[in-house]
């Protein structure tokens, strides 16, 4: 049995066949919606609001004016919210069927900060493929497997944001492994800044501080789409960005060690 991993998937459902072979396991690490493709400028944003307008807030969250994005945003969407609340949720539902339908089986998920829980936990629940991984551990071909969901909030308030309480209660929880799976990467400077973005996206110092400790064979992540450094080893982990799959539409192979 092969194994493969994906994170930020960012809807693009049907690269995942050709990129994860035929009865392999999928490891799957959040990220599912495309709500926002900067360079491409498609997504469940453009498809409420005009590209024009969209691209006036991504220029102003690339230059890290978050608040006066958020500012822009209200102001698209004054009188209009019950309206847009509705086409969210039916376009997020509509990304959500497709990516279920392209899962291998088995796959393993966890959300990431885009993601809506709720929506999506309804879509694992009814997909039989799909294993729910948030919180567990899991035996693969002979390795333990932990795996935490979820990403630190911003001053964005997106769905898929969980307190820093609460991740610490996870990664607390969670038992000694041979290979962690996460959204967001550990508090490292250097796996946390995003070059085309030009700022660190959030780390986890409780992550940081279980490899410290654990010291698991690996640990896989996502969420910095242009990684200033992909990969680097923490005592014996080998910290591993498995990469922006929406624009790489490639799997990390997971290898065992003997």
């Amino acid at each position: 049995m092969s194994i493969y991993v994906i994170s930020d998937l960012h809807a693009a459902a049907d690269a995942i066949p050709k990129a994860v072979p035929e009865g392999s396991t999928l490891l799957l690490l959040g990220d599912l919606l495309n709500v926002i493709d900067y360079a491409e400028l498609s997504g469940i944003l453009v498809d409420i609001f005009s590209a024009e307008d969209v691209k006036h807030v991504v220029d102003l969250r690339t230059e890290g004016r978050l608040e006066e994005a958020q500012r822009v945003m209200r102001a698209r969407s004054e009188g209009r919210e019950q309206e847009i609340r509705s086409k969210f949720g039916a376009l997020a539902a509509q990304q959500y069927e497709d990516v279920f339908a392209h899962l291998p089986d088995p796959t393993y998920v966890i959300l990431g900060n885009v993601d809506i829980p709720q929506m999506a936990g309804s879509f694992i629940e009814s997909t039989p493929a799909a294993i729910d991984a948030d919180r567990s551990v899991v035996e693969i071909e002979g390795e333990r497997f932990g795996f935490v969901g979820g990403a630190l909030p911003t001053p964005l308030h997106i769905a898929g944001e969980i307190s820093e309480e609460e991740l610490r209660a996870k990664v607390q929880a969670l038992p000694e492994v041979d290979v962690l799976c996460t959204h967001i990467p550990p508090a490292v400077p250097e796996l946390c800044w995003d070059t085309l973005a030009g700022r660190a996206e959030q780390g986890s110092r409780d992550l940081l501080e279980y490899i410290n400790d654990v010291q698991p064979k690996r640990h896989y992540f996502g969420h910095v789409h242009q990684p200033l450094v992909s990969s680097m080893s923490i005592g014996r982990t080998e910290c591993i960005n498995v990469g922006y799959f929406r624009a790489t539409k490639r799997a990390f192979p997971h290898r065992q060690e003997a």
